[in-house]
């Protein structure tokens, strides 16, 4: 049964007590750890083989216990995580969207972990801990985060005669065009609900989503600035034969680059080991650059996406999550992160494994640059459960209705999930 946000929210005063509990911590006793199971739920694609490897080892060592991480996919995480946090018997720690945690803090869901974020993470760069703040207490811990790049096929740009790498959105366009006209391949694979690069673009346009009015956060996707970037959106998609109903996990993208048909791909870093586990022969052929903006000297806007980690305030667990925490973030395992799926380091320490990672090289100029967030409000994770209304505007545009009419169309839903509380 589909209990959303509100059976989280049912439960919230049974929820802060026992996470108030489990903030309080002790000294772990690894002793009694021995033989137990911590169950932790992460998202398709967020854990590389080895960081899992390595965090299960030390963790098993440090305290007898086992992991055991059960991969959950996005489509509908949301709606499955609040009925999984609402339970008796939730999973212990759980990946959480870095800008959907607000809402689950404020349901009462998450056990507050100031304490240990003073202990393990003293050093981390302020923006990446913002979105585990909610009114100035730690309801998670930042896991990563990274933002999207141009992965590309060097292969098939060579045999388009590119040479080097666009520094401008209308060199990218005309690298596009170079590819339709002298090569067999799709010159990039775009399906049309891609929605966080359509808020990357929003960033680049200046855009708000949402906006105050009568004290109330209402939606502004009818404002201008995002029917420019959904323009900038559809001239992307048009270089594209993927489908204008469909995201870039239905199917995944890395996958259908893997195939070797494609041009390029606006990609996260980690989906370069999606496709060459899906094709290893395509490994040398993957190259990535900063994706360009209108002039060379500002990149293009990009979604700050990543995940923080948190523990379930009903779970009985609490102690032993906390342990893992302290070695799933520790400053050799957040390395790994760095160095085997290019996220961007928390930590000016860790700089000098970024630029060893192609994929973390290529984003850090537009992360520095041109970065953001989607809303950092509580309201906002209900914005996106699914259908997400967005995804339908988007369809909607390049099916060819007009920006400003399909905001319309979605407004109202969008406005009534701002309402829930």
């Amino acid at each position: 049964m589909k209990r959303g946000l509100i059976a989280a929210t049912a439960v919230a005063g049974m929820l802060g007590s026992v996470a108030a509990c489990g903030g309080a911590g002790g000294k772990a006793d690894a002793e009694g750890f021995k033989g137990k199971k911590l169950t932790v739920w992460v998202m398709s694609g967020s854990n590389p083989e080895r960081w899992t490897e390595q965090v299960s080892e030390q963790f098993k060592k440090k305290t007898g216990a086992t992991v055991e991480f059960k991969v959950q996919q996005w489509n509908g995480i949301q709606q499955k995580l609040s009925t999984a946090l609402s339970e008796d018997t939730p999973p212990d720690v759980v990946e959480i969207g870095n800008t959907q945690t607000a809402a689950y803090a404020k349901a009462g869901a998450l056990a507050e972990l100031g304490d240990l974020k003073k202990e393990i993470g003293s050093d981390w760069n302020d923006a990446f801990n913002k979105a585990s703040l909610v009114d100035g207490k730690q309801y998670a811990l930042p896991w990563f985060a990274g933002n999207r790049v141009v992965m590309y096929n060097k292969k098939i740009w060579a045999e388009a005669g590119l040479k080097g790498t666009p520094t401008t959105r209308n060199e990218l366009f005309k690298a596009f065009d170079a590819i339709k006209k002298k090569t067999g391949a799709e010159p990039l694979y775009l399906p049309g609900q891609n929605w966080y690069f359509l808020d990357g673009l929003t960033l680049g346009t200046g855009a708000e989503l949402v906006k105050k009015q009568g004290g109330k956060w209402v939606s502004n996707l009818g404002d201008p600035k995002v029917s420019k970037a959904m323009h900038i959106y559809q001239q992307y998609q048009a270089f594209s034969t993927a489908p204008k109903n469909k995201d870039e996990a239905t199917p995944q993208q890395g996958e259908v680059f893997a195939k070797g048909k494609t041009g390029a791909v606006i990609a996260m870093g980690y989906e370069a080991a999606t496709a060459v586990k899906a094709n290893p022969g395509i490994k040398n052929d993957i190259g990535f650059f900063t994706i360009p903006g209108e002039t060379a000297a500002k990149p293009e806007g990009v979604f700050l996406g990543g995940s923080n980690f948190a523990v379930a305030g009903m779970s009985k667990n609490q102690e032993l999550a906390r342990e893992f925490l302290k070695v799933a973030l520790s400053k050799q395992n957040d390395g790994q992160m760095v160095k085997e799926a290019g996220w961007t380091p928390k930590s000016a320490d860790l700089a000098a494994v970024a630029q060893k990672n192609p994929a973390a090289a290529a984003a850090a100029p537009a992360a520095e640059k041109s970065g953001g967030t989607t809303p950092l409000i509580p309201q906002w994770a209900a914005v996106e459960n699914l259908p997400n209304p967005i995804k339908s505007y988007m369809t909607a545009v390049l099916g060819g209705k007009s920006p400003a009419d399909a905001a319309k169309d979605v407004e109202s839903e969008i406005n009534a999930r701002l309402a829930r509380q």
